[in-house]
């Protein structure tokens, strides 16, 4: 069947599409019947789980109450959603800018860095994604910022933290945390205090959950300010529990100047993303002017349902779920690894892991038929050779035990058995 729109990231002919009707916590449904277990959290953004009728009754509340609104008015539901934003983001922060997703609120991140410092350059790394707009597009690592290059000036990019493939080369023993003092070198080279922001996701999830060294955000946190550069914590997709922590960086223990979130905001509920901005930085907006903005600025719906989502996560302990399932992922993960009969790394932190392994295409298209089979959902990067896997944080052991060891089935199938 043809279909009147279009499908993202993809030739069009090459859809096979799913019907969504619904959903029950790691589950969704589909119009065939089906049952499937979500190990991917759709666009990793269901947090909080399928068929949440609370957020959904919230959403309802608002709009019957109120449902339109502009940037520079003031309703409960957005002072308490903001409030809330700035609690569980810790001491110093003192400002919320809302969005509607994750690359808007890159994109914010991004005009506000450069207003404060009056800088252009910025600096992230070549296996990251910070949205398909123009500005954080250009910000992203990966094939996606290949397709509209030049983008706009000044993005320089930078080395991972890719302990299983290291960069420079380096065993474990000989390590010196050459990805992270090269950003601080990078900066130094590209002019001396001529560098606005660095920007990072805190495990860069969709291009394969490279798990950064304890000590790697310390270190970049000492070279920004060495260069007087501002710190960027892209918590789009890592945010809101994935981790195990509200915010991913946390497990760290740096202060960004600047965070972003989307994602598991809303749980997906509704659109919308947040900036999350610390004092020493919001405090240049006070008598200057903040040249951002947009008309569906923390609309109504969307500041109600994140609120819920808020309050569910803390009602139901889903963070602390994330933590103590972490250790059951990665097991599970390292035996599927065990099982097959090629080369595998597995890395995760919380309820984000990841196999990578080397296999031709035909093996990943069969990949894809045998998951299709057992109907499990996750994340299939036959250009990255990465699954990775993302669910809901209401998952229970036994889904997530389950489902793993199904979807070892599949991936045996497709990639062969040791011996």
């Amino acid at each position: 069947m043809e279909y009147p729109f279009f499908f993202t990231w993809t030739a069009q002919t090459a859809v096979k599409p799913v019907e969504l009707t619904g959903g029950d916590r790691a589950w969704f449904t589909t119009a065939d019947g089906s049952r499937w277990l979500d190990l991917g959290s759709l666009s990793y953004q269901v947090n909080a789980g399928h068929g949440r009728q609370r957020i959904v009754d919230a959403i309802k509340r608002q709009a019957d109450q109120l449902c339109l609104s502009t940037a520079h008015a003031v309703f409960p539901a957005k002072v308490e959603l903001a409030e809330r934003l700035l609690a569980m983001a810790g001491p110093g922060y003192t400002k919320v800018f809302f969005t509607l997703g994750g690359a808007e609120a890159n994109e914010n991140a991004l005009k506000i860095a450069r207003q404060v410092t009056g800088r252009i350059k910025l600096v992230s790394r070549y296996r990251s994604y910070h949205g398909a707009s123009m500005g954080a597009l250009s910000l992203t690592g990966d094939w996606r910022r290949t397709l509209m290059e030049p983008g706009i000036p000044g993005v320089v990019h930078v080395q991972d933290c890719y302990c299983d493939r290291c960069p420079f080369g380096k065993r474990v023993e000989s390590c010196a945390r050459e990805c992270a003092t090269n950003i601080g070198q990078t900066m130094r080279l590209e002019g001396a205090r001529s560098v606005a922001a660095v920007f990072l996701e805190p495990v860069p999830g969709a291009n394969g959950v490279m798990v950064p060294p304890a000590d790697y955000w310390p270190i970049v946190r000492a070279a920004c300010d060495a260069e007087g550069a501002l710190l960027v914590a892209d918590e789009v997709l890592c945010g809101f529990g994935r981790l195990g922590k509200p915010f991913g960086h946390q497990h760290w223990g740096v202060t960004p100047d600047i965070i972003t979130c989307a994602k598991g905001l809303t749980s997906g509920y509704q659109p919308l993303g947040a900036v999350i901005v610390h004092d020493r930085v919001a405090r240049h907006f006070d008598d200057n002017l903040l040249a951002c903005g947009l008309t569906y600025y923390a609309h109504p719906t969307a500041c109600a349902a994140a609120v819920e989502t808020l309050k569910l996560y803390e009602d139901e302990q889903l963070f602390a779920n994330a933590a103590s399932l972490g250790p059951v992922l990665g097991r599970e993960l390292a035996a599927v690894a065990a099982r097959l009969g090629v080369p595998t790394f597995t890395r995760n932190l919380g309820l984000l892991g990841a196999l990578e392994l080397e296999a031709p295409a035909a093996a990943w298209t069969q990949l894809g038929h045998e998951l299709a089979a057992r109907k499990l959902s996750l994340h299939n990067d036959a250009r990255r050779g990465t699954c990775i896997f993302a669910p809901p944080l209401c998952i229970t052991e036994d889904e997530l035990v389950r489902g793993m060891r199904s979807f070892g089935d599949a991936a045996v199938a497709a990639f062969g058995a040791a011996g």
